[in-house]
């Protein structure tokens, strides 16, 4: 049974600002207060249960993040004050060669949590972190700067994951992840799931139902964060993440929700969503919420070799799934007439502009645009004599993603890959000029990750090839796992790394295919 919906509140983008937001920009006021509360540490508990992480990698610089949370589950057991927290930074696992050390407050109005950017780093180098509360230490975390931008890089190896839901599995896959050789790892979004979920092999917190509102996420978000496996991952290296839909609500679209039912009160279940996915990750201060806008798409540089945008789909597409049902007499190329509004949108106009614009301006080897929805179009009609496209995917903003497209194809950037998650599928997509002919030659390619958990184990299917219907597909699987891509200038590679069971902690990981894509030469050859 759905928990009574929190009093809506209407918000103003140019007028609202949360507690959290007047907090943090009193800067002159928190310094003077560190030294009030450094001896508040007497927490009833181990502060750090929620483990430690590091995120968006700079050259001189990272994001190091944890959580003070002695009793994470019943939100989180601290007291309504401030509290100062130390931190350190090293060039040694023991943590004997400090280069910077410092402190900063964890404040009730970010449950605590702790963003520290350090600056002044050197490039392309291994540090180990940890913090302090008095005298309670936490975990050491290990993580990398980013190269020098421009400079000549000659290989870089990362991951990309998406869809871990809690209840339906264990996480073998973030376990042998934790073991890679990477120099950083991508979450593509549904970190957290808000459903109410399916009977599983664990129970969802809190109350195994569907939250609404601060303090639920907070909880939601910290059991997730108590998995040691997911733990271990984030010590192991920094990451970048973007979120999808789960973290709010299921198939929301701007303001609108899934459930109509939920429109009254929508506005300030997303404000706390957003306020609570922006205090569990490595985010920097640029990415502090503003009510329910929180502005997750950025842009970091990897030397001369990569480029990554990480958009989000989530936060300004149009209203509305892209009708898909329409007769087939009324079909145009596949869809219904209304779903070829010209208007309808997956990024928001000014992010499609701002990525346009990324792309003409990138000298990298290669550009990544960190997805969370299938991007290439997919005919679902299994009938070769009929198209069916549409959908809440890219396939549902035709003219969106065709803007998109037509600048690749403009420029010939051949070398653009894009990343999903969403779809619990790995799948490898040779991405075609338009949706009209899915056989053309490609122009960008995508490659699909599967699910760390989601959907639990199910009966394996693993298809190598398209179809009459889809010929651009390559590869099609339903494993759980994560993708590790190594690359260089000349040559991408993908290795899809996948688990046999998520029934246990503890299943051996193997590469199932690997697919490659050669400098000038878009689309994926299995390699």
């Amino acid at each position: 049974m759905r928990k009574n919906s929190p009093r809506a509140t209407l918000f103003n983008r140019r007028g609202f600002l949360t507690g959290v937001g007047a907090t943090l920009l009193q800067g002159a006021l928190i310094q003077p207060a560190l030294s009030r509360f450094a001896s508040a540490h007497n927490l009833g508990g181990y502060p750090f249960t929620l483990g430690v992480a590091s995120g968006d990698p700079l050259p001189d610089g990272i994001v190091l993040w944890t959580r003070l949370a002695p009793d994470p589950l019943r939100g989180g057991g601290m007291p309504h004050h401030s509290i100062t927290v130390q931190w350190q930074i090293a060039t040694d696992e023991r943590m004997k060669k400090i280069v910077q050390r410092g402190a900063t407050l964890a404040v009730p109005e970010l449950g605590h949590s702790v963003h520290v950017e350090v600056h002044g780093l050197k490039p392309s180098r291994w540090y180990w972190y940890r913090f302090k509360v008095g005298n309670e230490e936490s975990p050491i975390g290990r993580t990398r700067t980013a190269p020098r931008r421009g400079a000549y890089v000659d290989n870089l190896r990362f991951a990309f994951v998406s869809c871990q839901q809690f209840a339906e599995g264990y996480y073998p896959a973030l376990r042998r992840l934790s073991e890679e050789d990477l120099d950083f790892a991508i979450h593509l979004g549904d970190y957290i799931y808000e459903t109410t979920p399916r009977p599983g092999v664990r129970t969802h917190l809190p109350d195994d139902a569907e939250i609404f509102t601060i303090e639920d996420y907070r909880i939601r978000h910290a059991q997730y964060k108590s998995d040691p496996a997911l733990q271990a991952v984030h010590a192991a290296f920094p990451w970048l993440v973007t979120w999808d839909d789960h973290e709010v609500e299921n198939d929301y679209a701007g303001f609108i929700p899934q459930d109509p039912a939920d429109q009254p009160i929508f506005a300030e279940r997303r404000a706390s969503a957003y306020q609570a996915y922006y205090e569990h990750m490595p985010l920097r201060a640029a990415q502090l919420p503003n009510g329910p806008f929180l502005q997750l798409y950025r842009r970091l540089a990897f030397g001369d070799l990569m480029q990554v945008n990480v958009l989000d789909t989530r936060q300004y597409r149009s209203h509305g799934v892209a009708p898909s049902n329409c007769e087939l007499t009324e079909r145009i190329d596949g869809y219904c007439p209304s779903a070829l509004d010209v208007t309808r949108t997956i990024l928001g106009e000014q992010q499609r502009d701002w990525l346009i614009d990324g792309l003409g301006h990138s000298t990298a080897s290669w550009n990544l645009l960190a997805n969370q929805v299938n991007f290439a179009p997919t005919d679902t009609n299994a009938d070769p004599a009929i198209r069916t496209l549409g959908g809440e995917k890219w396939d549902g903003y035709p003219f969106d993603r065709q803007e998109v497209l037509n600048f690749i194809a403009a420029r010939e950037l051949w070398n653009t890959i894009v990343i999903t998650g969403d779809v619990h599928l790995n799948r490898v997509r040779n991405v075609p000029p338009d949706y009209k002919n899915l056989d053309a030659e490609p122009i960008a390619t995508e490659f699909v990750c599967t699910s760390i958990s989601s959907e639990g184990d199910r009966i394996l299917s693993t298809v190598f090839g398209g179809n009459v219907n889809n010929p651009h597909q390559r590869f099609q699987d339903n494993h759980h796992g994560y993708v590790r891509c190594v690359l260089t200038p000349q040559l991408w590679r993908s290795d899809y790394r996948v688990v046999p069971t998520v029934l246990t902690q503890d299943a051996p990981i193997s590469t199932l295919a690997s697919f490659v894509v050669e400098q000038g030469q878009a689309g994926g050859q299995l390699g």
